[in-house]
């Protein structure tokens, strides 16, 4: 692992804690360096990769996926979810059951991806992909290929991940401290 990879796997594994049961990655985002040090992580795997734009899912892909936009000086193209507010054409997909076995139905607005544009996306977590899978139907449908994702958490099992671009982490699921 790179050392901005190593950086950013240390901060997260740093302020990273379980609530009630569930994974809390929000106080990450509130330590400036830990932040910094997480998104060049993500980023850092990617640099020579041709990225254009990266993507992000609401909501906390917007606030990792925002900050790796500006760390490669690309753009940023947001994946909402149904019901919000989002001006424009939009193409829409509804995703495979996620972890809680919930589908969303996520929008992207077909004009922030030009044919060709070489994607990024970003988020906190992948656990079964559904959300990822339908995020790349999305940038396809609008003309950009997905070359990628990058995680804080990689909970994908093997049959899951075949059916992935390339994933990098910071850290596999099986690695976190015990709940």
């Amino acid at each position: 692992m790179d050392s901005a990879r190593a950086r950013g796997r240390d901060a997260f594994l740093r302020l990273f804690t379980w609530d009630g049961g569930h994974a809390n990655v929000w106080r990450i985002f509130g330590d400036g360096d830990a932040f910094g040090a997480v998104v060049a992580g993500l980023v850092e795997p990617w640099r020579a990769s041709g990225i254009t734009k990266v993507c992000g899912i609401e909501s906390r892909g917007f606030i990792v996926g925002g900050a790796a936009a500006g760390t490669l000086g690309v753009g940023f193209v947001a994946i909402r979810k149904q019901g919000s507010l989002f001006p424009g054409a939009k193409r829409q997909i509804e995703s495979a059951p996620d972890y809680r076995g919930l589908r969303h139905v996520l929008q992207i607005q077909q004009e922030s991806i030009e044919t060709g544009d070489r994607i990024l996306l970003i988020d906190d977590w992948i656990e079964h992909g559904s959300q990822a899978s339908a995020a790349r139907a999305l940038i396809e449908g609008c003309g950009g290929t997905l070359v990628g994702i990058s995680v804080m958490v990689d909970q994908l099992d093997d049959a899951q991940r075949e059916r992935m671009p390339p994933i990098t982490s910071l850290v596999i699921a099986k690695d976190l401290p015990a709940s």
